[in-house]
């Protein structure tokens, strides 16, 4: 399986994404924003976190519109599996890519600890190798992660089976505690903790590899 990384000026969670892929069992490529193509053959994209362009207007709307984010637009629509973490999850719901929007935390200051989190569905490539109600602890850093949807949305993720994870114990004011969110096609993952950040026993936990084994075992099977 292949995964690309694709890299903004301002990403800093490139190169972790990346290794996490890796120590998944991918074959990883590294892609500058200003590519128009992925390489051939990628099955999954991975979209990093950081400040992209220096979160200038919105947090990942310049970014939605570098030159890669057709060919990312192009292959979700293909069906292709995308997994956009902190400022990558802002960049898939400026894409249109994943509903709702990342507002200022409620309390307007930058969050930067260990999370925990529960498993909301284990329905997805993304989260198999979880349980459902499953508690995990995921490291956050974003100042812009309050998840906000209407009612309307939010009945549709809810119906849809469609919210990955939960905070346990609210961080930043997120609509019903809400982590992260997946695509109607379920091939999508947009999530604002670091997974990347909790995969080697060096990083004091390793409750984020399942994430990306997850996803190499659900490709593999598709």
């Amino acid at each position: 399986m292949k995964a690309a990384v694709i890299t903004f000026p301002g990403s800093n969670c490139d190169r972790d994404l990346a290794q996490a892929f890796a120590l998944a069992g991918f074959a990883v490529t590294r892609n500058w924003h200003k590519e128009t193509a992925l390489p051939d053959g990628v099955d999954v994209v991975g979209i990093p976190g950081g400040f992209s362009f220096g979160d200038y207007l919105r947090c990942g709307a310049i970014a939605a519109q570098s030159p890669i984010a057709a060919a990312v637009q192009a292959h979700a629509r293909r069906g292709g599996y995308v997994l956009g973490v902190c400022n990558g999850f802002q960049v898939l719901t400026e894409m249109g890519l994943l509903p709702g929007a990342l507002m200022r935390n409620a309390e307007l200051t930058f969050k930067c600890r260990r999370q925990p989190l529960r498993i909301a569905t284990a329905a997805s490539a993304f989260t198999s190798r979880y349980a459902r109600h499953d508690a995990i602890t995921l490291p956050i850093a974003h100042h812009d992660g309050n998840y906000t949807i209407d009612a309307e949305g939010l009945a549709r993720l809810r119906a849809e089976d469609r919210i990955a994870m939960t905070y346990i114990g609210n961080p930043n004011g997120s609509v019903a505690d809400i982590a992260g969110v997946l695509s109607e096609n379920r091939r999508i993952l947009g999530m604002m903790p670091h997974p990347e950040r909790a995969v080697e026993p060096l990083h004091g936990s390793t409750d984020g590899a399942k994430v990306f084994a997850s996803l190499m075992g659900g490709m593999a099977l598709a």
